[in-house]
């Protein structure tokens, strides 16, 4: 079975292959690998629909390697705000100056996990895509593809093990960057999460998740853990028509980020702190927002009036014009904490 996955993986890549923008055709020339690694970058735990407008604008503003690397870094925060996950945007900016260093990517696997920011699989998709290397990539799309065709009964994520030794042996030695788009593209399209949509699918002589005639059920997954939730608050500090931001620590939750101030719910506080002014406050309502592991409840706590003083407590900050507010590149969190704390002013 696994000698012809690949044969018939690739001819139905090449009459069904997604469009986008950051790839090459089906059996043309390697792509930019500038371009295959922001792409792989911006997709990690992000939809290609997400993605696109971004990459449009990234590619448009920095052509190259060389322009991002020499891009201011919250330049690029700014650009990347919205798109989440933004330890991203800053590691994307630190191996961007190391690839200008050296003069170019490198080409291999174990070469391109030392830049910062790529982990197994951005490395294996890189030297793939970009750069003709046989290498397995496997993303959440290709685990379920490869679930399917083996029928592959342990939970994730203790599967995964055997999922890449199955990955492994249906990896051609030609056109493997193909090959991993190809799968993709299948997990995406006809073998998604929700259906299987089983007589399109040119594997479907070979896969034995159809067999069992359930192929929905794989991969078994195990059981989530609920969330936790946590509240906090965010200041809205008008003085002037301008808005007092501030730059969270490089580090942590959203860090390098322009933000509203806040209680400092990201350390894991309940929202307990004092508020950093005095004066009248008014509530402003909430906002809700989901990370990866935690809910979040954001009170906006509304402060304006010529009476605002310079904030104290606050280090990092600035008076922003309350007019361009879109311009500052706030994470979506705090865009959304500023809408609303427009909304009722």
């Amino acid at each position: 079975m696994e000698d012809r996955v690949a044969s018939l993986l690739l001819d139905w890549y090449a009459d069904h292959a997604r469009s986008l923008t950051w790839r090459a055709a089906p059996g043309s020339a390697l792509p930019d690998p500038y371009r295959v690694w922001l792409s792989e970058v911006m997709l990690q735990q992000t939809t290609t629909a997400a993605v696109a407008p971004y990459f449009s604008r990234f590619t448009q503003r920095w052509p190259d390697v060389q322009a991002l690397a020499a891009a201011p870094e919250e330049e690029v925060m700014a650009a990347w705000a919205g798109l989440g996950y933004y330890s991203r945007a800053r590691n994307l900016v630190a191996a961007a100056r190391e690839v200008a260093a050296m003069g170019g990517f490198p080409d291999t696997e174990e070469e391109l996990r030392q830049l910062p920011g790529l982990g197994a699989y951005t490395a294996a998709a890189i030297a793939a895509i970009a750069f003709g290397r046989r290498a397995v990539v496997v993303d959440a799309n290709v685990e379920r593809v490869v679930s399917r065709l083996f029928a592959i009964e342990e939970p994730l994520p203790g599967s995964r093990k055997i999922i890449r030794q199955r990955a492994d042996s249906i990896t051609p030695d030609e056109r493997s960057g193909d090959f991993a788009q190809a799968m993709m593209d299948l997990g995406a399209t006809i073998c998604t999460a929700r259906d299987a949509r089983c007589l399109l699918c040119p594997l479907q002589e070979v896969c034995q998740g159809r067999v069992t005639g359930d192929p929905l059920r794989l991969p078994v997954k195990a059981a989530k853990k609920p969330k936790p939730s946590r509240t906090g608050t965010a200041f809205w500090i008008e003085r002037d028509s301008h808005v007092w931001l501030v730059t969270r620590p490089g580090r942590g939750m959203l860090g390098g980020m322009r933000a509203l101030p806040d209680d400092g719910w990201s350390a894991g506080s309940d929202g307990d702190e004092e508020a950093p002014l005095s004066g009248a406050w008014r509530a402003g309502g909430v906002v809700r927002h989901s990370f990866t592991h935690f809910h979040l409840e954001l009170g906006v706590a509304i402060h304006a009036g010529d009476d605002c003083g310079e904030p104290s407590g606050l280090t990092g900050g600035e008076w922003w014009p309350v007019a361009e507010i879109e311009a500052a590149g706030l994470p979506t969190l705090f865009a959304k904490a500023a809408r609303l704390a427009l909304a009722r002013a």
